[in-house]
């Protein structure tokens, strides 16, 4: 069992990941996270979603929190309020994109283009018929946002939010490798469900990840990290949780992440985000084994 040695009046802000983290395996918020999300708000501690999802995406979570907000999406490439206020946003040169989409012919079948737009062209594939097995759930919710382009390059008239690659585990290893050799000035990030077989690779501009964006944000609020909590579950949440001063980890954390001695929670099937929360302002024992 661990108890708290964070002191609670020192908690400035609390950073979560929506996917893995805030969410339980039925894609819901629970009721016991919701709870203790409002009454962190409530005392005065800002609560920010850091996704990697896109902002319009992440929105319905958002909303069911009942409070403002502000979201740093697309894995820090937009932080935008919950409103729509834009307070930053870090694109990817579309000639560098451009360059991406030839050096990653091979894996053409799953690249999905996102963009800072809304309607139809917000994401842009050339077909689904490789990413229906892999992403069919997101593809179902995010139809009319899709349009189709060959060739995708096409599409890069303006810049980007991202380049994603999205397919089972093994085939975007290979994806990795060839990200890894490219030389472009691009930041990979990965996220994985090896439950699922789904591997996403998301690309974005050089230096953007949601740790970044969590410290220029911090920055302008006049906070320091010491006063920052994190809860993440995946590998791109691990700039995020190096960058807090208290990082937590979900019981259901990709094993990598479960090494660096950041303190577990519980996992998102048991109201994890709670638990942390809990135990920061109320001390109470964590008694968790990773699952």
């Amino acid at each position: 069992m661990l108890k708290s040695l964070v002191a609670a009046n020192s908690l400035r802000l609390i950073a979560i990941d929506i996917d893995g983290t805030l969410l339980n395996p039925q894609f819901q918020v629970s009721g016991l996270d919701l709870a203790a999300l409002r009454r962190a708000n409530s005392q005065g501690i800002e609560v920010i979603l850091v996704t990697g999802r896109r902002h319009a995406f992440a929105l319905p979570i958002a909303q069911q929190l009942g409070f403002d907000l502000w979201l740093i999406s697309s894995n820090g490439a937009i932080t935008r309020s919950l409103a729509g206020e834009t307070f930053h946003r870090d694109l990817l040169p579309h000639q560098t994109c451009r360059e991406l989409v030839r050096a990653m012919q091979e894996f053409r079948g799953q690249t999905v283009l996102t963009f800072d737009t809304e309607g139809a062209g917000t994401i842009v594939v050339e077909h689904l018929r490789d990413l229906e097995a892999s992403i069919q759930r997101w593809l179902e919710k995010n139809m009319e946002y899709i349009q189709f382009v060959v060739p995708i390059e096409n599409a890069l008239t303006t810049d980007p939010v991202q380049a994603m690659f999205c397919g089972p585990v093994a085939h975007m290893q290979l994806a990795l490798a060839a990200l890894s050799d490219c030389g472009l000035p691009i930041t990979v990030l990965r996220t994985e469900y090896p439950g699922r077989d789904l591997s996403i690779v998301d690309v974005l501009n050089a230096g953007c990840s949601k740790g970044h964006a969590l410290e220029r944000w911090v920055n302008y609020r006049g906070i320091t990290r010491d006063q920052v909590m994190a809860i993440g579950d995946n590998y791109n949440d691990i700039e995020m949780l190096a960058f807090a001063g208290q990082p937590f980890i979900m019981g259901n954390a990709s094993r990598e992440l479960l090494g660096r001695g950041w303190t577990v929670t519980r996992p998102n099937s048991e109201s994890g985000v709670a638990a942390a929360i809990e135990f920061v302002l109320d001390g109470k024992e964590l008694d968790v084994v990773a699952t």
